[in-house]
């Protein structure tokens, strides 16, 4: 196993195989990623991970939740410290990983709506230079995204999302697409709790166990 975060030389070795995403599970010279838990047990040898994905019906209340909250911790976030690093380890910044919380979102609707193929850098668009400076502007950006995410999900004919797209890490069904964005927005939800509790800010609005239950989020908030 190689962790990017604290081995000096992971991202090279994983560079060597030509993966420039994680996270992702490699064997000799042979890889799958890990964003389809499913994918991964069957390249390990294992038969499925026993993990069964929340309805839709249930994932869209679930993200949508995950995103208000966002919405409140990314107020509370004092102007002059958004562009520190999220954690020292990483060289991204708290503006960064809070307008790709909500660009996780936008990149699915892209997807789901236009066609648009679920590419690696899909969802890591960055915001331009000059824009999105403070908390209330990606609070805002978050407020489009859930409109339109909300637009999106009442005009679904097939609520089921049964039907197939294709993403970098295979050709998925729209439902574990729709399950994966919804977790991925969530954990990072958990980690702009972390970086308000060390600045000593009580986050507004816990999200709770409840909130998150179903979800299948990694232990760690920081992988």
């Amino acid at each position: 196993m190689i962790d990017v975060l604290n081995d000096p030389g992971g991202r090279e070795k994983l560079l060597a195989l030509g993966i420039r995403n994680v996270p992702v599970v490699a064997k000799g010279e042979s890889y799958v990623f890990g964003q389809n838990l499913e994918d991964v047990a069957e390249f390990v040898g294992l038969q499925g991970t026993g993990h069964k994905p929340l309805p839709p019906q249930q994932l869209i209340k679930k993200w949508v939740n995950v995103l208000r909250a966002a919405q409140r911790y990314i107020r509370q976030l004092p102007t002059p410290r958004i562009n520190e690093r999220v954690i020292e380890n990483r060289d991204r910044s708290i503006r960064i990983l809070s307008h790709h919380l909500f660009r996780i979102g936008e990149a699915f609707l892209e997807s789901a709506i236009d066609g648009v193929e679920y590419s690696v850098t899909h969802a890591n668009v960055p915001p331009r230079d000059g824009t999105f400076l403070t908390g209330a502007d990606i609070a805002g950006y978050g407020e489009d995204v859930i409109r339109r995410l909300e637009q999106w999900w009442n005009a679904e004919k097939d609520k089921s999302l049964g039907y197939k797209v294709k993403t970098y890490y295979g050709v998925q069904s729209m439902h574990v697409v729709f399950e994966r964005s919804t977790w991925h927005s969530a954990q990072h939800a958990r980690q702009l709790i972390h970086v308000l509790e060390r600045f000593g800010i009580e986050p507004d609005g816990r999200l709770t166990a409840d909130d998150l239950a179903g979800l299948p989020l990694p232990e760690r908030l920081f992988e």
